[in-house]
């Protein structure tokens, strides 16, 4: 059964932004972030409502990258970790714009990307927004622990990033098109442990990778870069090694948007995660590289950990999913 759609009217990324955080805006893309925080409070209140404002400033900033007005865009499709995705649904409250709330936890991003070309390759739509952001203090509040109580981290965990990205695709325009995408399914790699989410993801983005190989009939030569979205230093190597072991060395092509946003240091241990990750990644550097034809074809497989504090607490191995999307300068 194949899971890979080819898009015949392959929509176009006309538009793009990224605002991220202080640790973020510091890191090893830094150079490339349009919009960059001094405070991760954002000048708000609570981290919840923070969030919400760095992902309605992505989707704005989108709009105006794009050269177009809200009046333009069609609809706007947005996820995030928040419970009932909060962020994104207030932030969609402040436009006129139809609204579809998505969530696969991590692997949001290119969940809207997939369903975004589909609305426009269809002819449903003319202009479309994808969405998600994510923030290092409400994620720890909902899925671990009060940034209060002093909580140790363990060395198998991530650092959830504070950011949102935006990408406004199209039918006309110019801008990287997006040519194909392959929809993951729930594997469930029998990891126990909630900090260690890169090696549970890492199964799921092999099967993805492999499936998305096998449907378009390619190998790992075919792109520049197989860039996964959130699996971190040992779900990256645990990814390679799964493929190499059906064939495929990515080695060469592999990046990973957790190891790329930070500098290396010891507090981030395994890298980047959350909703956010991905998102800021391809809307800053990714993108400015395909704009500049610096890349030709990448293929984003960004990836999730389906789990929830409860689930954890009732001992549920965590199941993960991850969506590719492939986009070409």
């Amino acid at each position: 059964m194949k899971r890979t759609i080819f898009f015949n009217n392959k929509p176009k990324i006309i538009g793009c932004s990224a605002v991220a955080g202080p640790k973020e805006s510091s890191g090893s893309i830094k150079d490339y972030i349009q919009i960059k925080l001094l405070d991760d409070m954002f000048g708000e209140k609570t981290f919840e409502k923070a969030e919400t404002k760095m992902l309605f400033s992505a989707i704005k900033d989108c709009f105006f990258s794009a050269k177009k007005s809200e009046s333009e865009v069609d609809a706007i499709i947005s996820g995030d970790l928040l419970n009932q995705i909060i962020a994104s649904t207030f932030s969609a409250r402040n436009f006129s714009c139809g609204y579809v709330g998505v969530y696969n936890a991590c692997a949001t991003f290119t969940e809207a990307l997939t369903l975004g070309a589909m609305m426009i390759d269809g002819g449903y739509f003319n202009n479309v927004v994808c969405a998600t952001s994510s923030h290092f203090s409400s994620a720890e509040r909902q899925y671990r622990y009060p940034l209060e109580l002093g909580s140790t981290r363990p060395p198998q965990s991530q650092w959830t990033v504070t950011g949102a990205g935006a990408s406004l695709i199209s039918r006309n325009g110019e801008g990287p098109k997006i040519i194909s995408a392959t929809i993951g399914k729930v594997v469930d790699f029998g990891v126990l442990d909630a900090n260690n989410m890169g090696a549970a993801m890492a199964a799921a983005a092999a099967n993805t990778i492999l499936t998305h190989f096998i449907d378009c009939k390619i190998t790992n030569n075919e792109y520049d870069l197989i860039v996964t979205g959130d699996l971190g230093t040992l779900g990256s190597r645990i990814v390679k090694d799964l493929l190499w072991e059906k064939g495929f060395d990515i080695e060469k092509q592999h990046v990973d948007c957790g190891e790329l946003i930070y500098s290396i240091k010891e507090d981030e241990y395994q890298g980047g995660s959350g909703a956010g990750c991905s998102s800021v990644v391809f809307n800053s550097y990714l993108m400015d590289k395909l704009k500049k034809k610096k890349l030709n074809k990448i293929l984003l497989v960004a990836t999730g950990a389906l789990l929830s504090s409860v689930s954890s607490q009732q001992g549920e191995s965590i199941p993960s999913i991850a969506h590719a999307v492939a986009v070409e300068s």
